[in-house]
């Protein structure tokens, strides 16, 4: 995948992320620590350049992980 789809990608996940947190005033601590700490990861994934395939796909599965469990609970 192409560095400018990469980026795109991840602002869409962002984007959605901050819609939930600004429209769901009922979270609970948990939820906004797992969702803002999925925030962080995807804007330092956004900024680093020269992360192999492995560390890309290691950063997204820990953020899905994360909203999983926002979504499970």
């Amino acid at each position: 995948m192409s560095r400018i789809k990469q980026i795109q990608n991840i602002d869409r996940v962002i984007q959605g992320i901050n819609t939930i947190t600004e429209n769901r005033c009922s979270l609970s601590e948990e939820d906004l620590k797992n969702l803002n700490e999925a925030l962080n990861l995807l804007n330092k994934l956004k900024k680093k350049k020269g992360k192999t395939n492995k560390e890309t796909l290691q950063v997204v599965a820990d953020v899905v992980e994360m909203i999983t469990r926002f979504f499970k609970d």
